[in-house]
């Protein structure tokens, strides 16, 4: 598909949505009647690896290209929404730590949102990646007449675990703006490990959360090493670490018993994080993400059913709730973004105040 292909231009005024990562950004425009102008991958190199100076103009490129292939004139964007992988503060700052893809020092403590939003001379709303992809499904899976009434949990697997809570149409991004770090939730581990199994640890110290387990990084650095010896005869026991961690989901597509017992555990641990997640927020759908669920669809239907049936709800909550795939999953941040920006955009059009967009 061409660039060009699959492309709309807008009808009235529009937000465009920004994707930042470690090696692309991606962009999108929705437009004021609710429709998406692009039903593709529209990336361009992020240069993240550069520093924030030239990421920042990597994203004002990547604004430029998307308003420039739509055909739409600058005076009726509204709003950019921006996501970036966290952790981050609610307002956009990275945080003083650093993130994922934001290892310099010089990305410690700096404020991508507010540097993109003077760049632009536009609002830029701000959300971490995995809550945008959240906020998109939730959209998505709802429609514009229930969204707002609605809740849902997601659970994101990628080289990480991320998540996001959605309740009645918003993210919940908490007082630092660290809500929804699924991946670092330690959940109870048994019936997910094996007796004789370390308890995995997370790169961030904890034992036993999430993501220790339903990541590519606790696939490497927990899973397979325990599994491996068990299959030595397993063509992926001569295959750097690294490498059979990403090979591994093609097995599982075929069915291999060692790969099934991998992303079993990741099921599982799946299923503990949503047993804790209906007692706290009882939400309408279970959302599973990410790479795991990016395969053929006899397998990725498997893994849905396994979570789904290490969830443990009451009668009630079985026949209120679903569980589904996020939609979309590689434009599912952009647009997740561009959700938010429109969201914004819209109440202070109910405030009275069209356009001027919400920031943070």
């Amino acid at each position: 598909m061409t660039q060009t292909e699959g492309i709309r231009t807008p009808a009235s005024w529009v937000v465009v949505g920004l994707d930042n990562g470690g090696t692309t950004d991606n962009a999108t425009v929705l437009d004021a009647t609710g429709e998406f102008l692009v039903d593709q991958l529209v990336e361009i190199p992020s240069r993240v690896l550069d520093g924030p100076e030239l990421a920042v103009e990597a994203l004002a490129d990547s604004f430029e290209n998307i308003i420039r292939i739509t055909n739409t004139p600058l005076t009726l964007v509204k709003a950019v929404g921006l996501d970036t992988p966290g952790p981050a503060s609610a307002s956009g700052v990275i945080s003083s730590k650093g993130a994922t893809n934001f290892s310099q020092i010089s990305w410690h403590g700096f404020d991508i949102r507010g540097a993109l939003e003077r760049r632009l001379g536009l609002p830029v709303v701000y959300n971490n990646d995995a809550n945008a992809a959240s906020l998109y499904a939730h959209h998505r899976y709802f429609g514009a007449d229930q969204a707002l009434q609605k809740s849902s949990v997601a659970g994101i697997v990628g080289t990480g675990f991320g998540g996001g809570v959605v309740v009645t149409g918003r993210v919940i991004k908490g007082a630092a703006g660290m809500a929804g770090e699924l991946g670092h939730v330690q959940i109870p581990l048994q019936d997910v490990i094996e007796a004789d199994q370390p308890v995995p640890v997370c790169n961030c110290g904890f034992a036993g959360d999430v993501e220790s387990i339903a990541s590519l990084t606790g696939i490497k650095k927990n899973l397979l090493p325990y599994w491996l010896p068990k299959f030595p005869d397993h063509p992926l026991a001569a295959e750097p670490i690294d490498r059979a961690a990403k090979l591994l989901r093609g097995y599982a597509e075929k069915e291999d018993p060692l790969a099934l017992a991998v992303f079993g555990q990741q099921a599982k641990a799946m299923g503990k994080l949503f047993t804790m997640a209906a007692n706290f927020t009882d939400p309408d759908v279970y959302f599973i993400g990410g790479g795991v669920v990016e395969a053929a669809p006899t397998f990725r239907q498997w893994f849905l059913n396994t979570v789904r049936e290490h969830t443990q709800l009451r009668l009630e909550q079985l026949s209120a709730a679903s569980f589904a795939l996020v939609p979309d999953l590689d434009m599912a941040g952009a647009r997740g973004a561009a959700v938010a920006a429109f969201d914004a955009v819209v109440a202070d059009v109910v405030r009275g105040t069209p356009g001027s967009g919400s920031a943070g």
